[in-house]
C-alpha cells in the first residue's frame, strides 16, 4: 500500500457501473479508500464495495440521486458520520462528479422536462453537491468533474446533454481559481464515446455507430471504461498534485 495517500479517501457519484465502477477500483488501487453513491442498483454497489474491499481499501455505498438537491444534506449528514466513525474525521480529500444519465434528442424535439431533468443531474445537482461536500473536502484535496468530448465537438442529438457539460467545464475553471487559496486542485475530464450501458448502450450495441465513431477517432477504435478510469485515478494522485483548471480529453483522438 502506498503509505503517502493511504488515509486519503474519495468519494465517486454514480460508481455501482460503467465509468464510475473503473474510476472507483483504479482509484482504490492508487491505495486510496473509496465510497461510492448509486441511483438505485444496490446489488452492482455492493460488488463494487467488495472489489474494493478485496484491494485491501475501505470502501463504502451510499444510495443518493443526484439530481435532487433536497437530499444533499442528508447525504452529507450520512457520509460524514461514517467517516467519522471509520477514519476518525469527517473530512475527504476527492470527489469526483461522476453520476449523470444519457439523452438523446433533436434540439427541435426537446421537452422542458428533458432539459429540466438533464440540467438537474449534470450541472445544477454537480454544483450544489461540490457546495455542500466543500467544508468536509480537506485542503490540498482533488475535484474532479466528468464533461464529454461532445462538448468540444458536435454530434446532433446531443445538444440538452453537450450544453450541460459545456457549463460544468467553465464552472471547473472558476473552481479551480476559487478553491485555490485552499491549494484544492479542481480539473475536468472528458471522454469520447464508450462502450458501456450510459445512453441505453448505443455505442456499445450499435454496430453502425461504433464502427462510425471508431472510423472518427485517431486510435481507430471505441473507448473502454478501462480507458478512463487510470486517467481519473491519476488525477487523484500526488503525481498530478500541479494540473488545475484543465479540460482533459480521453478520446483516443476524436474528431482531430
Amino acid at each position: 500500500m502506498n503509505m503517502n495517500t493511504k488515509n486519503k479517501v474519495a468519494l465517486i457519484t454514480g460508481g455501482s457501473r460503467g465509468l464510475g465502477r473503473n474510476m472507483a477500483i483504479n482509484i482504490a488501487k492508487k491505495g486510496i479508500d473509496v465510497v461510492i453513491t448509486y441511483h438505485n442498483n444496490k446489488t452492482e454497489a455492493d460488488k463494487v464495495v467488495a472489489e474494493i474491499q478485496a484491494l485491501g481499501q475501505k470502501a463504502a455505498a451510499f444510495q443518493l440521486d443526484t439530481s435532487n438537491i433536497k437530499l444533499f444534506d442528508g447525504f452529507i449528514k450520512e457520509l460524514t458520520t461514517y467517516l467519522d466513525k471509520e477514519t476518525g474525521s469527517p473530512n475527504f480529500d476527492i470527489l469526483v462528479n461522476n453520476a449523470g444519465t444519457g439523452f438523446y434528442g433533436a434540439f427541435t424535439e426537446a421537452t422542458e422536462e428533458q432539459f429540466d431533468a438533464a440540467l438537474n443531474i449534470h450541472f445544477k445537482g454537480v454544483f450544489f453537491l461540490t457546495q455542500k461536500a466543500l467544508p468536509y473536502i480537506n485542503d490540498g484535496g482533488r475535484i474532479i468533474n466528468i464533461s464529454s468530448g461532445l462538448a468540444r465537438f458536435s454530434f446532433p442529438g446531443s445538444s440538452v446533454y453537450a450544453s450541460m457539460k459545456s457549463a460544468i467545464e467553465t464552472l471547473t475553471r472558476y473552481l479551480a481559481v476559487e478553491l485555490g487559496p485552499r491549494k484544492i486542485a479542481v480539473n475536468v475530464v472528458a471522454p469520447g464515446a464508450i462502450a458501456t450501458d450510459f445512453g441505453g448502450g448505443h455505442v456499445r450495441d450499435n454496430k453502425e455507430t461504433n464502427q462510425r465513431i471508431a472510423s472518427l477517432t485517431a486510435l481507430g477504435r471505441v473507448g473502454e471504461a478501462d480507458d478512463i478510469g487510470g486517467v481519473v485515478a491519476f488525477l487523484s494522485t500526488e503525481d498530478a498534485r500541479w494540473i488545475n483548471g484543465q479540460r482533459i480529453e480521453v478520446s483516443g483522438g476524436m474528431m482531430l
